[in-house]
């Protein structure tokens, strides 16, 4: 597996409504499709570059993720980098998220990737065996972007 799975869908609403959704993290559990998101923490603003948030997470037990925006072009792509709120979680995960959005004739496409290439060398080789999984749950979310948006 390389450092990155990327999903692609077109959906038949404009980029701007999309990217709205993807920069709104009170809004991140309503699309997420592997389940796990619970809910962001704080006082979520809309996401800029620089933008720090925080997700309630579950995957059999709770636990909590911060991520900071590292990529954003307005209506084009936005893209976070995921850590633990301690300081040994600045030590492991660092995957990031992407949004990639296309405006094409009657909607967009877009392509979400997972890349691991800042992941930490200690997480990463489990993070590559959840590879196949984390793709399904990629498509569930972009199918449920367009459901909300459709």
């Amino acid at each position: 597996m390389s450092d990155s799975v990327t999903v692609e869908r077109f959906i038949a609403a404009p980029a701007s409504a999309i990217f709205d959704l993807l920069a709104d993290p009170a809004r991140h559990r309503d699309i997420d499709g592997s389940g796990t998101v619970r809910g962001a923490h704080g006082k979520p603003q809309r996401l800029q570059l620089g933008s720090r948030f925080g997700m309630s997470m579950r995957i059999g037990v709770p636990y909590a993720m911060e991520s900071t925006v590292v990529e954003f072009e307005q209506d084009r792509r936005i893209a976070w980098q995921t850590h633990g709120p301690t300081p040994l979680g600045k030590l492991v995960a660092g995957r990031i998220w992407r949004y990639e959005l296309e405006p094409t004739d009657g909607g967009t496409i877009v392509r979400e990737t997972w890349d691991l290439s800042k992941e930490s060398p200690l997480t990463k080789p489990a993070a590559k065996r959840a590879a196949k999984t984390t793709e399904r749950n990629m498509a569930a979310t972009l199918e449920r972007i367009e459901q909300l948006l459709t």
